[in-house]
């Protein structure tokens, strides 16, 4: 008869059966702690291996992002070289198909658990949707006075294809019609719960919200995605599952995505409630109010040259200036302008989305949660400063000095885009 003794700890479970010859077999399970199909680990040994031209802001969490270069070199971005955002140890993946599932609850009829069969049933949509992180450019705003977060240069944001199933067609398996704004329970947000821990919610999941009227909305097209440019998911972008909420800050799709609450209130964790939120150059923190100021959710519009560097030296003669362009809430990039006289006067420069095709702001033919790519060729003879800025759609246009929209967390730097041209005769 075999006794069986259990032991348990936290990294690994003991099990000591004793057989009738009294020989001990040893039988050890290393697992970091059940969960349905998905881990949060404790330490960074597990992170991925990453691409070695990264940038490399902040090794843990790891916080990375591209050469510029890499970024004009196609239209969608590859997943090697799409900036990582990460708050802690990337989760790992146990057992997808059988275990992992999403819980939706909350103010809600019928709660529901979603495996990834579910959820690949649904109409598979493929939206194409810039992702930036709100903090873009910071290094630059804190050469105007410290700034607080990840130091990034002008490279967190990419461009991809997302595949998945449409928030608006999830939510009706609940009850809950398209273009709901309020539900029967009183539901009016809809949360996304990671599985990823992170030191600023004392240890707790990374969590966001976004308004219900917005998830219910298919020309919204947020979409709980399972692949980026036609492949799964890679586990620093939220490999199996994530949420891509397009036209809005970074920071609201939430990767590795665990549970989906419907909420009267916006979400109250730290990334929603404590920080990205634009304040005014006033305000330090020693008397920044969180309250008064509304979660970021829309990007403004944002151009960046990225054929050159910082400070460049050149021969005299033809140099072909290329960038990107974006803006939130769907927009469309009206125009693009280039200065290579530091502002004095400007070149309008040729945008384009796919090879052959026109780019015409908000057309049906045109991306319209996708950036826009720019160049314009120049004859540049003598040292100077090369400038780029973009409007949209609505006439929005980039603000001309970072002083005027520094803030203490240094997020939404938009101001133009400044390179230092050196010639070398």
């Amino acid at each position: 008869m075999l006794q069986i003794l259990f032991r348990c700890c936290i990294c690994c479970c003991h099990y000591f059966l004793k057989n009738k010859k009294s020989k001990v077999v040893l039988f050890v399970i290393h697992h970091r702690r059940i969960m349905p199909g998905l881990t949060a680990p404790s330490d960074y040994s597990t992170d991925p291996s990453r691409h070695p031209c990264l940038q490399i802001n902040s090794k843990e969490p790891f916080n990375a992002e591209p050469p510029r270069s890499a970024l004009i070199s196609s239209y969608l971005t590859l997943s090697d070289f799409f900036y990582k955002r990460n708050h802690g140890p990337v989760p790992i993946v146990d057992d997808i198909e059988s275990r992992y599932c999403v819980s939706i609850s909350g103010l809600v009829d019928n709660p529901k658990k979603l495996f990834m069969d579910d959820i690949r049933k649904l109409p598979k949509y493929n939206v194409t949707a810039t992702l930036q992180c709100a903090g873009n450019r910071r290094t630059a705003m804190s050469k105007t006075k410290t700034v607080k977060g990840v130091g990034w240069d002008v490279s967190a944001i990419g461009n991809a294809v997302w595949g998945g199933a449409k928030l608006a067609d999830v939510l009706e398996l609940l009850g809950i019609s398209k273009l709901t704004a309020i539900s029967k329970l009183n539901g009016k947000h809809v949360e996304f719960v990671s599985v990823d821990k992170c030191k600023e919610e004392n240890g707790g999941p990374y969590k966001a919200s976004i308004p219900l009227i917005q998830a219910t909305n298919p020309e919204a097209d947020v979409v709980l995605a399972y692949e980026m440019n036609g492949e799964p998911l890679t586990r620093d972008h939220g490999y199996p599952l994530r949420v891509v909420v397009p036209g809005v800050i970074g920071a609201r799709s939430v990767k590795w995505l665990e549970a989906i609450n419907i909420t009267a209130q916006e979400c109250q964790g730290f990334f929603m409630q404590k920080d990205y939120k634009m304040f005014p150059p006033s305000v330090n923190w020693d008397n920044i109010n969180w309250s008064t100021r509304r979660p970021q959710m829309d990007f403004p519009v944002q151009c960046v040259i990225c054929s050159l560097d910082d400070v460049t030296t050149i021969k005299p003669g033809k140099v072909k200036i290329s960038g990107y362009a974006a803006s939130g809430g769907g927009r469309g990039i009206e125009r693009v302008d280039v200065s290579i006289d530091g502002g004095k006067s400007w070149l309008e420069a040729s945008r384009f989305q796919k090879s052959g095709i026109p780019y015409i702001s908000d057309h049906d033919n045109s991306d319209k949660w996708a950036w826009v790519l720019f160049e314009v060729t120049a004859h540049i003879l003598h040292t100077t400063e090369v400038i780029a800025k973009a409007v949209d759609s609505a006439a929005n246009i980039q603000p001309e000095k970072v002083e005027d929209i520094w803030n203490l967390r240094g997020i939404l730097n938009t101001s133009w885009h400044r390179i230092q041209v050196q010639v070398a005769h």
